[in-house]
């Protein structure tokens, strides 16, 4: 008896303490409307991202109100139970409910076998058969073969100034250090082939010329060039 005694007293804290916290932080920020706690007198003039953050905190606090509504719920059907004298029972099996578990959750009504499970859905959204690449359907060349700017080279672009990566989650698995982390970090930039990129014509395209870059000197390394034929030029 002493012990449900104790239970008994721990549940009507319990239950006080919820209610005077709701009733001090206006159940959240819930009481008033979301143009008064936000103190904006419209959304127009603002940045995308300032209300989103508005909205992820309201959102915030209706899940906290939710929970706490939650446990007032169990708290008062726990004390319903201690009324009608079948508390420490499970409302299942009618079982009783060890003392260790009681203690712990004072709001129990189950014993272990009978509470109710929580079990993730383990079902996926219908919309997932429908993903394609990263990039969507800005990736013409997935789809067609096309070759031109699209979503990827975008993306690499801005990519190259920088991201959250490290080369332990980079995209590129290959890479070894913060300089090839990117998702093509050795594709060529500006060029497909090699000899794009130092092989240069004048404004009439008849004067054809050499730039002597880094791409250049790894042309002729690889034996793919012929000395001869520049100095012809």
């Amino acid at each position: 008896m002493e012990q449900l005694s104790e239970l008994h007293a721990r549940l009507i804290l319990d239950k006080q303490d919820i209610e005077q916290r709701l009733e001090h932080n206006g159940h959240y920020g819930l009481d008033s409307e979301w143009k008064a706690s936000n103190s904006e007198l419209s959304a127009v003039d603002n940045h995308p991202a300032d209300a989103g953050t508005d909205l992820f905190e309201r959102s915030k606090d209706i899940a906290l109100l939710e929970q706490e509504e939650l446990h007032l719920y169990r708290i008062d059907a726990a004390l319903e139970a201690f009324q009608n004298g079948t508390y420490g029972s499970c409302i299942v099996c009618k079982e009783p409910i060890p003392y260790e578990r009681l203690e712990a959750l004072p709001d129990c009504l189950y014993c272990l076998d009978h509470a109710p499970r929580q079990d993730l859905n383990r079902q996926r959204p219908i919309e997932e058969e429908t993903i394609q690449m990263p990039y969507g359907y800005s990736s013409e060349k997935v789809y067609t073969g096309w070759a031109g700017f699209d979503g990827e080279d975008a993306w690499q672009i801005v990519e190259q100034w920088g991201n959250s990566d490290s080369p332990a989650m980079s995209a590129n698995r290959e890479a070894a250090d913060y300089e090839h982390i990117g998702s093509a970090s050795e594709e060529n930039e500006g060029f497909v082939e090699q000899l794009e990129s130092f092989v240069a014509t004048d404004i009439t395209g008849r004067h054809v010329s050499i730039i002597h870059n880094s791409q250049y000197k790894r042309y002729m390394e690889s034996n793919e060039g012929d000395h001869h034929l520049e100095q012809d030029r």
